[in-house]
């Protein structure tokens, strides 16, 4: 019977802590491979290359606290991916996923932030459930602080999870984890301080039954 495995797929390096770090932790401890595919970053011609190469080595050392055993960055400039072809940021996520082979994937909600939208609407071209996207038994989105609360409400979309996964158990390490980009979270009232984090972990969580949780709209998933 094949391992089942994890991919997150992240716009940017702490999307995928925000969002699902708690629900990797969880998995990681169960035996479940943990991959995490981040398409951009802090890069020229918007910040500098040390800006960047300082975010992918905190992500490195989330990654580690969280138990990910492949991570995986394809470099390419944040808020620059609208201006790409469309079949080449596909084939790129595609590529990715082929080479994981993973039996669920994690990906953003299209929010208010450009980069979320279009790796969105990638990832899921990349995970259609033909060839060997026939092996990926759940798709689902997960929310991320700040820009997915901050879309339009009953204009764009909303957030509503339909699957919360518990996390009672793994929620400190997703905190701690969180902790190693010092160079991105903000102290409390920012609005992906670590104190935020724990307070929407506790609310979806409560929603569900249990102390602490991480949302997901489940987009497909086969049995």
């Amino acid at each position: 019977m094949k391992r089942k495995h994890l991919l997150v797929v992240a716009p940017h390096p702490d999307d995928e802590i925000l969002g699902a770090g708690g629900t990797m932790a969880k998995y990681a401890k169960n035996g479940i491979g943990v991959s995490v595919l981040t398409i951009a970053g802090h890069r020229p011609p918007l910040y500098t290359e040390e800006v960047y190469q300082q975010t992918v080595r905190e992500a490195k050392a989330a990654h580690r606290i969280i138990g990910v055993e492949r991570s995986i960055f394809l470099d390419l400039p944040a808020t620059t991916l609208g201006g790409m072809k469309t079949h080449e940021l596909n084939g790129l996520i595609a590529r990715a996923v082929q080479e994981v082979r993973p039996t669920i994937v994690l990906l953003p909600y299209p929010d208010r932030h450009v980069d979320h939208r279009v790796i969105f609407d990638s990832t899921l071209v990349a995970t259609r459930p033909v060839n060997q996207g026939v092996e990926i038994e759940i798709v689902a989105a997960y929310e991320t602080l700040s820009e997915t609360h901050w879309n339009a409400p009953h204009i764009e979309p909303n957030f509503t999870p339909n699957w919360v996964c518990d996390i009672t158990q793994t929620v400190e390490l997703k905190l701690e984890a969180l902790s190693c980009f010092q160079s991105q979270i903000p102290p409390f009232p920012g609005a992906r301080s670590v104190e935020a984090l724990k307070a929407l972990a506790m609310f979806r969580g409560t929603q569900a039954g249990f102390a602490f949780g991480e949302g997901f709209h489940l987009i497909r998933m086969r049995d």
